[in-house]
């Protein structure tokens, strides 16, 4: 998909941009893995992107964020299939499920593309297993990692603060029930150790938040970039003009998103509540609670005009899907753990295998219908925005002009990268911000030779291109996303006029990729530029 086809995720190459700039760039540190978004994606790369001083393509075909996202993903499908092991469930149940998840199309394409949400799906998915073992077997080892899990996920996606919290509540309500005060210990005492079980799920997550808010305020002087900075998405939201939908159709909107990754999420979802209560069985809270609070922070989010309409923030539906086709399935296994708590059952024999479940056959017919649903979706533009361009290049005779053009992304700027790579030009030649310029970085053979955003002497030189060696200015226009460029920052007419005459026009990219910046321009640097010029 990458390298074959050209369909690269505009946020998949810009962790990799920050990937080469902490260990490619003239000014080499690790803070310069920004602080836009929360780190572990980009950093998971490190390792194989220090390959790219001796491979470029790892970084210009998106291939560093592949191998990151791929073996997570693979993790996501394995622990899918660790919930429904946990479960008892039968060997064929057990392998219809794991294919299907596996070869869902949005689970292939995300474990493909070097995207956040494999590493944050997994994150989810192993909590969700911890948690519904430890619902069984109170063992401490499964908080704990359930725990962990959960601030991983936060260090993934901010929206991981969502089940961090559900999932505390809900251990606290249930610890406190599981000590009635007609029991013991004392009721003063349930509430100590109800207490203690919210702690070790919560507090991994909530030292993750304080040393990366902390980190950040400390390096860049905000704590929440994501939200203040012209970076975040609040930012380019408001730069690209602002959405022009109802509220009204934004809520049908993430409902319609929801309905094509899950259209048998209603009926599976009561058939597992019913059984769950005559079974008296509170596994189901946790994947409904976990799962169901990121889909209801999206969900929010996009109707609070705070994110985009983009089909791949409402995924978890697809694991949650799973795993209450899993609980439709009697519990037939015990957990083992090294630590069981007090509310664990005692051993028990396992029943015996009642056979094939109708219930279960159907649900997993269901599924099977869910993802050929899923299949034609992610074809629509307006319900896979960002998903249906690779249509065109494995579906016979569709050839749409702007989906194809979607797949020339990235196009012009690798051809601006190795017209700059055959000048040969010495370190800190170029000047950039990679808002917009990240593409072109990471394309270069050379990334040495770029002044980039995230340089500790960035804002010096940009006062003083000409006085600090800069030869070329590459410039976007100052409009849309553009307006945050930190070179139409400082000099406004830049791209216009070359700030006045100062910059003198050498090579004008028009960008076919369908996508932002509409064209790029090159100045070298004549003389001394006027910042506000």
């Amino acid at each position: 998909m990458n390298l074959g086809i050209g369909f690269i995720f505009t946020d998949s190459l810009s962790r990799v941009a920050a990937v080469s700039g902490v260990l490619l760039s003239r000014d080499p540190h690790l803070a310069a893995i920004g602080f836009v978004f929360t780190p572990l994606t980009a950093f998971a790369q490190l390792p194989l992107g220090f390959l790219g001083h001796w491979w470029p393509e790892l970084l210009r075909w998106n291939l560093t964020a592949v191998a990151m996202s791929a073996p997570f993903m693979a993790g996501t499908v394995i622990q899918v299939r660790g919930i429904a092991r946990d479960r008892g469930c039968s060997t064929v149940l057990v392998v219809v499920l794991t294919a299907l998840f596996a070869l869902n199309p949005m689970i292939v394409m995300y474990a493909a593309n070097g995207m956040s949400e494999a590493p944050f799906l997994f994150f989810v998915c192993w909590a969700v297993r911890r948690l519904i073992r430890w619902i069984r077997s109170d063992g401490v080892h499964d908080l704990i990692t359930a725990g962990l899990a959960l601030a991983l996920a936060y260090l993934t996606r901010y929206d991981a603060i969502a089940p961090m919290f559900v999932a505390g509540a809900l251990v606290g309500l249930i610890s406190l029930l599981r000590y009635r005060p007609t029991a013991q210990p004392a009721r003063g005492d349930s509430w100590w150790a109800a207490a203690i079980d919210v702690a070790l799920v919560v507090a991994p997550g909530v030292a993750a938040f304080v040393a990366w808010s902390l980190t950040s305020w400390l390096i860049t002087g905000t704590a929440f970039q994501q939200f203040s900075s012209v970076y975040g998405n609040s930012a380019i939201l408001e730069q690209a003009g602002g959405n022009t939908t109802t509220a009204v159709e934004r809520a049908l909107f993430s409902l319609s998103e929801m309905a094509v990754l899950a259209p048998a999420l209603p009926v599976l979802l009561l058939a597992a509540a019913i059984l769950a209560i005559r079974r008296r069985d509170a596994e189901i809270l946790v994947p409904v609670a976990l799962f169901g609070s990121v889909l209801g922070t999206q969900s929010l989010l996009y109707l609070m005009d705070s994110t985009f309409p983009f089909l791949r923030f409402y995924i978890t539906i697809i694991p949650l899907a799973f795993v209450l086709v899993v609980l439709l399935a009697p519990s037939r296994a015990p957990v083992i753990s090294h630590r069981p708590g007090h509310a664990a059952p005692p051993p028990r024999p396992i029943p015996p295998n009642p056979g094939p479940s109708p219930l279960v056959a159907l649900a997993v017919s269901m599924l099977v219908g869910s993802t050929a649903i899923t299949t034609v979706a992610m074809g629509n533009a307006r319900l896979a925005a960002l998903e249906h361009s690779i249509a065109s290049a494995i579906v016979p005779g569709r050839q749409d002009p702007a989906e194809l053009a979607i797949l020339r992304t990235f196009g012009a700027e690798r051809r601006i990268a190795e017209y700059l790579d055959a000048l040969n030009l010495p370190d800190g030649s170029v000047l950039l911000d990679t808002v917009e310029g990240f593409a072109v970085v990471t394309a270069s053979n050379n990334p040495k030779q770029f002044v980039i955003t995230s340089d500790t002497d960035f804002t010096k030189i940009l006062d003083d291109p000409a006085g600090h060696g800069v030869q070329y200015i590459l410039a976007v226009p100052n409009t849309k996303r553009g307006i945050a460029d930190a070179v139409n920052r400082r000099y406004p007419t830049m791209f216009e006029t070359g700030s006045g005459g100062v910059g003198a026009l050498v090579l004008e990219m028009r960008n076919d990729g369908g996508t932002e910046p509409e064209m790029w321009r090159l100045y070298r640097v004549t003389g001394q530029l006027t910042p506000g010029g």
